[in-house]
């Protein structure tokens, strides 16, 4: 038994709201915490651009309001077909609590998760998805294919969509429009 009295000591970044009451209960409130965590996905996907990935920038939230994950698309930097922002920032996101199960937390991502992605965010367990710009090409949560609220899947996620669209999906026509 350590210091805290037998109880898991906090882990992750705490974040301005991170004390136990996360999401806040106001539709303002949540709001506001939607917008400054894209905030923080947008930032981490503007540095994929470095290794000319498509940049797209994810972070995972604890129930209680604590960064536990951060990734940013690596497929180019790395040469791994799976290394997308969602897988891993839920990689570290378990790293960081020592399970797998994700129960409670909160993926925020710049577009919205492929198919492998969504699979990987229903493996997980995660409560919640916020996302910024819709893909209607490949986008697997509401788009496309709506597998994170397929009733004859195991698990459930809640999708909050279009938060901070425009700026989201500015980043990707940038990048791409300089390729073409």
């Amino acid at each position: 038994m350590g210091d805290d009295g037998g109880r898991t000591a906090a882990q992750g970044l705490a974040l301005p709201w991170a004390d136990g009451a996360f999401p806040p209960a106001t539709v303002s409130g949540r709001r506001a915490a939607w917008e400054a965590l894209m905030g923080l996905a947008l930032h981490e996907a503007s540095h994929a651009l470095a290794s000319d990935d498509v940049p797209v920038g994810a972070l995972v939230v604890d129930a209680d309001g604590r960064l536990v994950g951060l990734g940013r698309n690596r497929r180019e930097e790395t040469g791994d077909p799976t290394a997308h922002a969602e897988v891993l920032a839920l990689r570290q996101a378990a790293a960081t609590r020592g399970e797998w199960r994700l129960t409670g937390c909160t993926l925020v991502v710049t577009l919205e998760p492929c198919v492998m992605c969504a699979g990987a965010l229903l493996s997980a367990r995660v409560r919640r998805l916020v996302l910024g710009a819709w893909d209607p090409k490949a986008g697997a949560t509401g788009s496309v294919w709506d597998l994170v609220r397929d009733q004859r899947a195991n698990h459930a996620v809640e999708v909050v969509g279009g938060v901070r669209e425009d700026e989201c999906g500015a980043i990707l026509r940038d990048f791409f429009d300089t390729r073409r």
